[in-house]
């Protein structure tokens, strides 16, 4: 019944991805919308594969997901040290929370020039934006998963004689798996968002910049066809570390380890 019911909405998206193309290429072929706002489908495709065979968007790509990894790896580990001393000592547990009431809402493009001022405008910069916009998703739901840890499981780690460490490590932290996951499923949605409007802003950050530098530059040139481009390059990438990277994780360990 699941299997049938998941077909089905597969069916259905796949249906509103036909009829959303057909009325791009409508819209840009017979309905006298000038190429500049709305370039064909074919003019789209053609100018991804030129930048992709000939152009700079695969290092570009490179980059940007080399960036991200990096933001987001500092990120989780940043998480699991305040949620695992905020266990045990409560006034790292107060400076979290209130950290976290701080950060999680505030925009990372709002703290930019901030940034700028005390990172520059290089490598530093960016990661700082990621870590920034990763951090209080996956802090506050490990914090979640730690609360959320059955108490049976803290008790039979104390009638092991295990320490307050290794049941912080081997059982609070195992058993908050899927929360963990699901704070960095969000952290990468923030990040990836806060990634591509960075580079705009700060330009050619290493060799040739990453995706938001393609971006930035087929806006300048006034290339409307390279623009689309790019947003589909993003929302591609989006959609495949959310919905099939992720999806894979989970099943190698939160289903296969009975926890979800």
């Amino acid at each position: 019944m699941k299997i049938l019911k998941k077909n089905k909405e597969q069916y259905i998206i796949l249906f509103w991805i036909i009829v959303l193309l057909t009325m791009w290429q409508l819209a840009a072929t017979v309905g006298g919308v000038s190429g500049l706002l709305l370039p064909s489908i074919g003019e789209v495709a053609s100018t991804l594969l030129d930048s992709m065979l000939h152009g700079d968007l695969p290092y570009q790509i490179y980059y940007s997901l080399k960036v991200i990894l990096m933001g987001i790896l500092i990120a989780v580990f940043a998480a699991i040290f305040l949620a695992l001393a905020s266990q045990k000592y409560i006034m790292i547990a107060g400076l979290a929370k209130v950290l976290s009431a701080i950060g999680h809402p505030l925009p990372a493009l709002a703290l930019l020039p901030l940034i700028i001022i005390w990172f520059g405008t290089g490598d530093a910069s960016i990661i700082a934006i990621i870590v920034h916009s990763a951090l209080w998703p996956i802090l506050i739901n490990l914090n979640a998963g730690f609360q959320a840890v059955p108490q049976i499981y803290l008790d039979i780690g104390r009638n092991l004689e295990l320490s307050p460490w290794e049941i912080a490590f081997e059982i609070k932290l195992k058993a908050s798996l899927p929360y963990l996951i699901s704070g960095v499923k969000i952290a990468f949605a923030r990040s990836w968002r806060a990634l591509i409007g960075a580079e705009m802003v700060f330009g050619a950050i290493g060799l040739k910049g990453g995706i938001g530098w393609y971006i930035f530059k087929q806006r300048t040139f006034m290339n409307t066809p390279g623009l689309f481009a790019g947003i589909i390059v993003v929302v591609l990438i989006g959609l495949f570390i959310e919905r099939f990277l992720f999806n894979f994780i989970e099943k190698k360990t939160v289903q296969k380890w009975g926890q979800n």
